[in-house]
C-alpha cells in the first residue's frame, strides 16, 4: 500500500491524462473533473478572448496555473498574461506571472468558482479574478488580493450585468459583455 500526499497528487495529476474533453483540477488536494463544457460556456470565452489585444496580452485558455504555497493546480477558462514574463515553454505556469484569471461558472462548478478557487488565486496573488456567470447573467469582478492559503480573499468585488461593460484596469480596457449568452432553464444560486 502507497500513501498519497498532496505533493504525490499533484506529481500524479501531472502524469495523468484525462479522457479526451475532460479537464482535471487540482484544488486544495482534490482533484476536480469535469466534462466538455456547454456551448454558451465557450462562447463566452471566446467572446472574452477576442477583446484583449495580443499586441499587450497573451489570452490564454486552459493553462496550468501553479499556486505558491498552495497544492492546488487550477487551470482557468483563461488566463491573460504579458507576453514579455512568459516562459518558453511549459505547461505550469507561476502565478505570480498571470494578471488576470477568468472562469466561467457551470452548473456543476458553481462552488468552485464561487469559493474555493477564489481564496486559491487570491493565495496565489493574482491580481485579479474575473468569474462570468452565464446562470446569474453577472460579471464579478475581484481585485486587491490579501492573505494565505484558505484564508486568502480579494478585498474588492464588484458585481457588473451581462450587457454592461466591465472595466478591467489591471489590462487598461474594458470588457463588452453584451455577447455574452445565459443558461436557459438553469435555478440561480445563492453566490457571490
Amino acid at each position: 500500500m502507497t500513501l498519497v500526499d498532496e505533493r504525490g497528487l499533484a506529481h500524479y495529476l501531472d502524469k495523468f491524462e484525462p479522457p479526451e474533453g475532460v479537464k482535471a483540477e487540482l484544488l486544495r488536494g482534490v482533484i476536480v473533473m469535469m466534462a466538455s463544457p456547454d456551448l454558451v460556456h465557450n462562447l463566452i470565452v471566446l467572446h472574452a478572448q477576442r477583446q484583449i489585444p495580443m499586441d499587450r496580452w497573451y489570452p490564454i485558455q486552459t493553462q496550468d496555473v501553479d499556486i505558491a504555497g498552495e497544492e492546488s493546480v487550477p487551470i482557468p477558462e483563461l488566463l491573460v498574461a504579458a507576453p514579455d514574463v512568459l516562459p518558453a515553454s511549459g505547461h505550469l505556469l507561476p502565478s505570480q506571472l498571470v494578471t488576470l484569471v477568468v472562469e466561467v461558472v457551470s452548473k456543476s462548478s458553481v462552488h468552485q468558482d464561487y469559493v474555493v478557487k477564489r481564496s486559491i488565486y487570491a493565495a496565489g496573488k493574482v491580481p485579479a479574478y474575473l468569474i462570468l456567470d452565464p446562470i446569474m447573467a453577472q460579471c464579478v469582478l475581484l481585485t486587491k488580493p490579501e492573505g494565505d492559503g484558505e484564508d486568502a480573499n480579494y478585498l474588492t468585488q464588484e458585481i457588473i450585468k451581462f450587457g454592461n461593460p466591465v472595466p478591467l484596469e489591471v489590462l487598461g480596457l474594458e470588457l463588452d459583455t453584451s455577447e455574452f449568452g445565459t443558461f436557459p432553464d438553469v435555478r440561480p444560486h445563492r453566490y457571490p
